[in-house]
């Protein structure tokens, strides 16, 4: 190991090296037909370069003394460029360093700016997606101990009195976009001192802000520039992102400025093995065959993972699935290892995560099931395996969750653990899917009026608005302000735009889209127990809901919208409970469309309702105990969706009697809602799906695809854009899953509001390949 890995893997107990193969075979044991494929990744060789002449000395004697002898070539070319002042993004893979790349530049100008008269002639903002990240970044900034660099993190859990010091002292500022939203820019004149010597703004894990928190973190770094441009401060932007498709674009996107990118990796890699794996059939309790669940067979070989010591993470897609996942693996091992697995996601209290961290570096913890909360939250290493339950959403998260093992250069295994649905049914069958080609583009829409309206109003809260700031805001700003102006939000004076109310706009707008948290909340003490984003919470926490935490059950006793509260008491029943919904949409404005022969494919703007109206009681077995009415309101999403039409009678010469169209039409929805993430960088549960055998706006039978946020968020429309790719994928996986009827992993969806009726696979089938026959004409 060179010096640099020791440095990327500092913290952890020394363990054996892994030896995958040997671990594949423990795991696969007595039923080898679980792993259907094994892809084997080449290690990397090192690309070293030497230190940038400018480097200050002091900050190279540091990075020496902590044994890195020469850094990798795309640090270098990162830091070459932002020291010029040149805007640039890095695109490289996990633990390569990407922190001392503007670590470099950044550092130098703030020991440098010790030399001002007021001590602070350089300043720099750290923005990261999660709070945890941040903690970590300022770990490593005081382990160098440079004189007269003083970084701070300010978050929301920073006390009143050092958010002062911070505001007056510090000189790099590790924070959040939401708080540089909330305070940092509605606060602006007490931040003056700090913004004239504004040097450096460097955005981490840039790819996650995609969809609709992209375009809020669009619009906070436009109001950024126009906040430090009144301070006379022109910053350098640096962005940090995993691998994606057009690093460079996205960024751009994101600036709204032109960037240059550094997307070779220099930094070394050990050889990592990725299986591809799929859980048994088994019979049930009713004789019938069903598959184990993802969840229980991830839990079993995480347990497995621990038994063998090798410190493992298995990484699940929400917070429910990565309870159960700690769960069983704590059921599966001996009693002396049941205390070393955990779970870690958000919703968390800060004191728990913290704990969890520090136990995971010191190898107190060998099994760890987690959101991806740990993928972005903290810089753990040397992990020897990672677990994935289901496709992660995007090829992007899958190589930054693999890449979590592995970090100090020695092999390791990564495992895809699929999922009953569609998409990880037909990537763990078809492995060109994820090996055989690049990573998806990221998605950002900054123009999105249902985002740039509220940051315009807070703008115009922070300094007037003119119209020479078209230049940050671009040229649909306009339009925007008109509406903001008629809607009495702003008001239009001969210098400007103004802010018109006594209240912050600020205070009305979460920049992760889902409104206020509504908190879990203990009946009997008061206790906070975590959680829950407001767009879940009919679903997820109604009154009589079984909601899971920290590996506890408790039973929703009742949800108060207005006081954004569910109340909780704590207990088992002995059965899960599932929400059941209808829905329906509107089209408002088709903004394009095609027609295909008689089939007509449109892509534009829509309103969907939906509404929660009762759950079902299910017990472990599949049994249904019963179905309870809800009495909660309905809501409606103004977004944007992709649809397509079939003429009745083109449906009935192919075979689907008009009584049949509700079941082809609704198993297409389903699989097409699951193949979408294939191509856009949309997890399943950003998108929605309805489908009609007659709807009003188009007189047809109509199957609709939409983006599951208001104003849209570019998936649908990036479902437009290459709908005949991804309606040949979605029938390959309806047509090659082995069930006779439909199941998860073809038609089946987890969160169909109308229990997956009706539905019908040989007609999907039926209705796709002759949506593909008029397509190709």
């Amino acid at each position: 190991m060179n010096a640099q890995d020791r440095h990327e893997s500092r913290g952890l107990a020394v363990r054996a090296p892994v030896d995958p193969a040997a671990l594949l075979s423990l795991l696969a044991g007595d039923e080898p037909a679980r792993l259907l494929h094994v892809h084997q990744v080449a290690a990397r060789r090192p690309r070293p370069a030497d230190w940038p002449e400018w480097t200050d000395p002091t900050l190279l004697a540091a990075l020496l003394g902590q044994g890195i002898g020469r850094p990798w070539s795309h640090q270098v070319a990162v830091a070459e460029a932002a020291h010029r002042g040149e805007h640039v993004v890095v695109s490289t893979g996990t633990a390569s360093g990407k922190s001392l790349a503007f670590h470099l530049p950044v550092l130098t100008d703030l020991v440098a700016g010790t030399s001002a008269p007021n001590g602070r002639g350089a300043t720099a903002l750290y923005l990261s997606p999660t709070k945890a990240l941040a903690a970590d970044q300022l770990a490593r900034l005081d382990a160098l101990a440079l004189p007269g660099a003083r970084p701070a993190t300010y978050d929301g859990d920073t006390p009143t009195d050092e958010r002062r010091w911070v505001r007056d002292h510090a000189t790099l500022v590790l924070t959040n976009p939401d708080l540089v939203h909330h305070s940092l820019l509605p606060g602006h004149d007490r931040w003056a001192s700090f913004l004239r010597a504004l040097r450096y703004v460097v955005v981490d894990e840039c790819h996650v802000y995609r969809g609709v928190f992209g375009a809020h973190l669009a619009a906070v770094l436009r109001r950024l520039r126009r906040v430090a441009a009144r301070y006379r401060a022109e910053p350098t932007f640096v962005f940090a992102s995993a691998t994606v498709a057009d690093p460079q674009e996205h960024a751009a996107r994101l600036l709204g400025m032109p960037l240059t990118a550094v997307t070779e990796d220099g930094s070394p890699r050990g050889a990592m093995t990725f299986a591809l794996w799929e859980p048994p059939i088994v019979l049930g309790a009713d004789g019938a065959p069903r598959r184990v669940s993802t969840l229980t067979e991830t839990g079993s070989l995480l347990a497995q993972c621990a038994a063998a010591d090798v410190q493992t993470v298995a990484f699940a897609r929400s917070r429910a699935a990565v309870e159960v996942v700690a769960r069983i693996a704590r059921e599966r091992v001996s009693g002396s290892l049941e205390g070393r697995i955990a779970a870690y996601r958000g919703g968390y209290l800060p004191e728990e995560r913290r704990q969890l961290e520090s136990a995971l570096r010191s190898r107190e913890l060998i099994g760890l099931a987690a959101t991806n909360a740990l993928e972005l939250g903290v810089d753990v290493s040397g992990l020897g395996a990672v677990l994935l339950a289901g496709w992660p959403g995007t090829l992007a998260s899958l190589w930054q969750q693999a890449g979590r093992a592995g970090r100090a250069g020695e092999e390791s295994l990564a495992v895809l653990v699929a999922e009953d649905d569609p998409l990880d049914t037909y990537v763990v069958h078809h492995p060109e899917a994820i090996f055989g080609r690049g990573v998806e583009a990221a998605v950002v829409d900054p123009d999105n009026p249902y985002v740039l309206g509220p940051h315009l109003a807070a703008a115009a809260a922070e300094l007037p608005i003119t119209a020479a700031d078209e230049v940050y805001f671009g040229a649909g700003m306009g339009a925007v302000l008109d509406r903001l102006v008629a809607g009495g939000v702003l008001k239009q004076r001969p210098r400007g735009w103004y802010w018109a109310r006594q209240d912050r706009p600020t205070d009305h707008l979460s920049l992760r889209g889902a409104g206020e948290p509504v908190r879990v909340v203990e009946s009997r003490t008061g206790r906070v127990v975590g959680t829950v984003d407001e767009a879940a919470s009919h679903a997820q926490i109604h009154t009589g809901a079984v909601h899971l935490h920290q590996g506890q059950t408790w039973v929703v006793t009742e949800l108060d919208l207005d006081d954004h509260a569910a109340f909780v008491v704590r207990g088992d029943p002995g059965w899960t409970t599932q929400a059941r919904s209808v829905s329906d949409f509107e089209i408002v404005d088709p903004l394009e469309q095609r027609d295909w022969g008689p089939l007509r494919c449109s892509f534009g703007r829509v309103r969907v309702r939906t509404q929660v109206t009762s759950f079902l009681r299910r017990l472990p077995s599949g049994e249904i105990l019963g179905e309870h009415p809800l009495d909660l309101p309905p809501r409606t999403l103004d977004t944007k969706g992709v649809w397509w039409t079939i003429p009745v009678a083109v449906l009935e010469d192919a075979g689907i009697d008009e009584v049949c169209i509700p079941g082809a039409a609704h198993a297409a929805e389903h699989a097409c809602i699951g193949m979408l993430p294939l191509f856009a960088t949309a997890d399943r549960w950003d998108i929605g799906g309805v489908s009609t055998d007659l709807h009003p706006d188009t007189g047809l039978p109509t199957i609709m695809v939409y983006d599951g946020h208001p104003g849209g968020a570019g998936f649908a429309e990036r479902g437009y854009r290459r709908a005949p790719e991804w309606l040949e994928a979605t029938r390959e996986a309806i047509a090659s899953c082995e069930c006779e009827q439909g199941c998860p992993s073809c038609i089946q969806s987890p969160k169909c509001g109308n229990g997956n009726e009706p539905l019908d696979k040989r007609l999907a089938v039926v209705l796709l390949d002759l949506t593909l026959r008029h397509a190709a004409t």
